[in-house]
């Protein structure tokens, strides 16, 4: 095991210890842990305020400071006033200390998992900056990584200085103090029902974490990161667009990426005070917060994905309007590998971009950025094969090197982010098209900036528009926005004057 140099770069940063070729808690952790899992009348941990202090002990043992005060006091808030007497009394009897014993299991978990990794192509590690790679862990052991996580176990030390996100949940549980948004607590009751549902029943299948990346040099064997003329261009046709005004990019009944608005650090504010689009996507599927322990924040030329993950919760609103309304039963079917038919795309946008939105730069890395969550670079071979199809044939692929296999999004970067509905509507089609996905479903939330949007990729599409036409059209437009030639939308400017509400609906038909 000590050979081993992916477990060698994930050690320093989970609780557990490499000795003799073998993986332990320390001697005092695994007996609090011993205590925790033979129930409150051993442990005498029957409260939000016991828990807090058993936990602070087991951090000490694990050579941690103290729980923070104040995460103790919400530990304190929720089991104890928060959840109903019943719901606590089966939380303490019966799920605390299923999560110990399953705790107890971690490291047998681990070293199962590195044996079965073999040659450490998926073995859990480090994925650190233009380090494509994949990890494949079971959901087994994602609940075993969750559950250190609630119990605030992963040392915290150098995870700032590596550009990693936080993981531990003490912030998650402090931020439930002192005025807190009630969607807050919202988020918590997410991930303790997931806790609920896999003490219950321990769930089978396989999640990947995949790091992609565009490298910025040639390589033998992969897409580059495309410059401003390679999108010119580009002869691809652009793919299907289908406009939805209602419905949740989480529903798409297609197989399709649906893309997470993300933040460079993967996970947002899932474990603060966020509660955006990523934030409770990373509740509702809680095993996708197990790639905050090991994925470095992402650089411009990368993305994550994430196949697998499964949805444990139902929810209603949005910020500070969310709610967890029960349980969720994931019926997506399984893939060879074991892992549901859910694919997760993390792509970060430009943050308050500005005028920078409308620069080359600007758009060649929301472009590229795009491009890179939605190409499937180990089907490489046959991407180029099919690129050069399209060059001899009649501009249509025969076969998707995506599997058919489209993307479902939205306004990505457009709300706290604060970018351009119009012009990342069409960044996005422009990297679908390019990475030859077969479809873009696009969920619009009834955004007002977008309510021409289905009128334009209609008349675009009559008129056979390729990538690189759409791309020169994107940049001429922005060009004129930056010389304050124009002040109208990319919609208004686009389609002529005079077209009217016959030819609109002639596209429809």
């Amino acid at each position: 095991m000590e050979a081993r140099g992916d477990l060698t770069s994930i050690l320093p940063y989970l609780p557990v210890v490499l000795r003799g070729g073998a993986l332990f808690w320390p001697p005092q952790a695994q007996e609090a842990l011993k205590a925790l899992a033979l129930g409150p009348d051993v442990s005498r941990v029957s409260s939000g305020d016991v828990l807090a202090d058993a936990l602070t002990d087991l951090r000490l043992a694990l050579n941690l400071d103290p729980l923070p005060r104040r995460s103790a006091e919400g530990f304190g808030l929720f089991f104890d006033d928060r959840l109903s007497r019943a719901q606590a009394r089966d939380w303490f009897d019966h799920v605390l200390p299923s999560l110990a014993h399953l705790l107890l299991r971690l490291p047998t978990l681990l070293e199962d998992h590195y044996h079965s990794a073999g040659d450490q192509a998926r073995g859990l590690r480090l994925l650190g900056s233009q380090d494509a790679g994949l990890v494949l862990l079971s959901q087994e052991l994602a609940a075993a990584l969750l559950a250190c996580a609630l119990f605030c176990l992963f040392p915290t030390a150098d995870r700032t200085k590596a550009r990693l996100p936080a993981i531990n949940f003490d912030s998650l549980f402090s931020a439930l103090c002192y005025n807190a948004r009630q969607s807050q607590e919202q988020k918590v009751r997410c991930l303790v029902h997931y806790f609920d549902r896999v003490t219950a029943s321990t769930p089978a299948g396989s999640i990947s974490f995949e790091r992609k990346v565009l490298p910025r040099r040639p390589v033998s064997n992969g897409i580059t990161y495309p410059d401003m003329d390679a999108w010119m261009k580009s002869d691809v046709p652009l793919c299907t667009f289908q406009v939805f005004s209602t419905g949740l990019i989480e529903d798409e009944e297609q197989e399709a990426l649906q893309v997470d608005f993300a933040n460079r650090y993967l996970g947002g504010g899932a474990l603060s005070r966020g509660c955006v689009q990523e934030e409770i996507w990373f509740m509702i599927y809680p095993e996708l917060i197990v790639g905050m322990l090991f994925m470095v924040s992402m650089e411009d030329n990368e993305a994550i994905e994430i196949v697998g993950a499964e949805r444990f919760s139902q929810y209603m609103g949005y910020g500070s309007a969310f709610r967890f309304t029960g349980d969720y039963l994931d019926s997506k079917p399984f893939d060879a590998m074991g892992r549901r038919k859910t694919r997760i795309v993390a792509i970060d946008a430009l943050d308050y971009p500005t005028r920078l939105q409308f620069e080359s730069s600007g758009l060649l890395r929301e472009v590229n950025k795009a491009f890179c969550g939605f190409l499937d670079q180990s089907n490489h071979q046959l991407y180029v094969k099919l690129l050069q199809d399209l060059n001899t044939k009649d501009n249509s692929p025969s076969v998707n090197p995506g599997e058919c296999i489209g993307v479902s999004t939205g306004n990505w970067g457009c709300g706290a982010f604060g970018g351009n509905p119009e012009i990342k509507s069409m960044i996005q089609w422009i990297a679908a098209s390019q990475a030859l996905r077969s479809f873009v479903n696009y969920y619009t939330f009834e955004s007002e900036p977008l309510k021409r949007l289905e009128e334009v990729t209609l008349w675009v599409l009559r008129h056979r528009w390729t990538v690189g036409e759409l791309w020169h059209m994107l940049v001429e437009y922005s060009s004129q926005r930056l010389r304050g030639e124009t002040n109208e939308g990319f919609f208004t400017w686009l389609l002529p004057k005079d077209i009217s509400k016959g030819d609109v609906d002639y596209m429809c038909e």
